[in-house]
């Protein structure tokens, strides 16, 4: 054989195996319920029966070693047949011409292990143990024989007194068999029908047990085939199936409010961006339109465009640098990418970009170090935005503080406040307040910061300042120094 044949051989060998050996898992889940109930019935009915049977046939055979030993036997006449330590056999027309209606057989076994029928026409071997009894070893033997037409006996075996002999009593066991065999019969029908009646109650209760399932698979395919995320399954008692009921609610709600915030970040994004790029677009068309006519714009005016244009990019690169931030899910592999480092260093530098862009603000900073487990990006573009939400805010001359202390960076500006009904807002995405809805900006910025803080371990908060203005916390867990093994990162 070539190999590609052993190899195809094989193949075919190894699918056949794995096609017979899958035919029960290709049963549907009530088939196999009913299989394994009635296997699981007939195991139970199986041992029932069989400890029946043996018990039966104990007692059968505990009954039938009684009347063996109740057994009326002329004694006299076994003892005539004993002649000089010999024993002699009763002719065999003789013992036909006694009524023996058990077909008992009593036999005489001498010590030396002969044997001599007195009643009965059968003859059966000397055991071991009747010679035991002939010889004195043992007062009494009782144990199977079996004769030469195959036909089992039981033989009790007892000394005969005045003699160095045994006396053997065995009748057949043709009665206890026949009462076993019906036993067995009927057992074997009984369990038959137990295992059929298991087999249609375990078809019925699979039924009834897998109905809620039926529901849930129903309502996965409803949502498969319509993606209505809406549809709730009945929930009944506290059980397995009520808990599966209660998540696939549950997986649906969330689903439901995932795919509603989904929406609603790309109609907010939508009109976000509208803005600019219309502002954008009407500004380019007032540049090409006076290069294509040949009147071309007075400088001041042309320069005013371009820098209107450059702000409306860079305004419309934040917010889709945002938008990209906010996109990416919670369990991003970016998150396992997180590193010891400086909260204290991180924000000088967010200070230092916060200073250049928040021109005519003074921000002062009190800096204790402190040691968090972020992502460093993330981290220093969180800090950016607590300090250009409070730049923005801040009057012409005013003042930032930031202070941070005991793992707590606190950013306090000198504008205008928000309003107790719009702290439970300031985090959402694309939440202005209306004073702030003409200034600069996309919404997104505390939005990123909480979203971080939450990646960080810990939390931000917007606080009405003491004496007016506003106070962003970040708390995060750390230390004042690094671990050993993790050096401070250093940017």
């Amino acid at each position: 054989m070539r190999a590609g044949d052993a190899t195809r051989a094989g193949d075919a060998t190894t699918g056949g195996g794995r096609s017979g050996g899958g035919r029960v898992g290709r049963l549907p889940l009530r088939g196999r319920l009913a299989l394994l109930t009635a296997a699981v019935v007939a195991l139970a009915v199986a041992a029932c029966s069989l400890a029946a049977w043996l018990l039966v046939r104990d007692q059968l055979v505990a009954s039938l070693d009684d009347s063996l030993r109740r057994s009326q036997v002329p004694v006299q006449l076994v003892l005539r047949q004993v002649e000089a330590g010999r024993c002699v056999t009763v002719p065999s027309d003789e013992r036909a011409e006694d009524a023996n209606p058990f077909a008992s057989t009593v036999r005489i076994v001498d010590r030396h292990g002969t044997s001599c029928v007195v009643f009965g026409q059968r003859q059966l071997d000397v055991s071991a143990d009747d010679l035991a009894v002939a010889r004195g070893e043992v007062a009494e033997s009782l144990h199977h024989a079996t004769a030469a037409d195959g036909t089992v006996y039981r033989v009790l075996t007892q000394p005969l007194p005045g003699t160095d002999a045994a006396m053997s009593v065995a009748r057949p066991m043709d009665e206890v068999k026949a009462s076993l065999d019906r036993l067995g019969l009927v057992l074997g029908l009984v369990a038959a029908g137990g295992v059929l009646l298991s087999a249609g109650a375990g078809v019925v209760l699979a039924r009834a047990g897998l109905r809620p399932v039926d529901r849930l698979a129903d309502a996965v395919e409803h949502v498969a085939r319509t993606e209505d995320l809406a549809v709730r399954i009945p929930v009944e008692g506290d059980d397995e199936i009520a808990r599966l009921s209660r998540s696939f609610n549950s997986m649906t709600r969330a689903l439901a409010a995932s795919r509603d915030l989904q929406q609603q970040l790309i109609a907010d994004a939508g009109h976000e961006l509208r803005t600019p790029l219309t502002s954008m677009r009407m500004n380019i068309d007032l540049l090409v339109r006076s290069e294509r006519t040949g009147r071309p714009l007075p400088e001041q005016e042309r320069r005013e465009l371009l820098d209107s244009v450059r702000s409306q990019m860079a305004e419309l690169s934040a917010l889709i640098g945002d938008l990209q931030e906010l996109s990416r899910p919670e369990s991003s592999p970016a998150q396992a990418a997180t590193e010891v480092v400086g909260l204290h260093e991180i924000t000088e530098r967010a200070v230092e970009r916060a200073r250049l862009r928040g021109t005519g603000v003074t921000i002062r900073t009190d800096l204790a170090p402190w040691y968090v487990r972020a992502e460093p990006a993330a981290l220093e573009r969180a800090v950016v935005n607590l300090l250009d939400n409070a730049v923005k805010f801040s009057p012409p001359g005013g003042e930032v503080t930031v202070s941070l202390d005991g793992g707590v960076l606190r950013v306090r500006d000198q504008g205008p406040g928000v309003s107790a009904e719009e702290l439970p807002y300031v985090f959402d995405r694309f939440w202005r307040s209306p004073s702030a809805r003409g200034l600069p900006g996309s919404g997104l910025g505390l939005s990123i910061v909480a979203r971080t803080a939450q990646r960080a371990g810990g939390a931000a908060e917007l606080r009405p300042g003491v004496g007016g203005g506003t106070e962003a916390w970040l708390t995060l867990p750390g230390a004042p120094a690094p671990p050993p093994e993790h050096p401070p990162h250093v940017a």
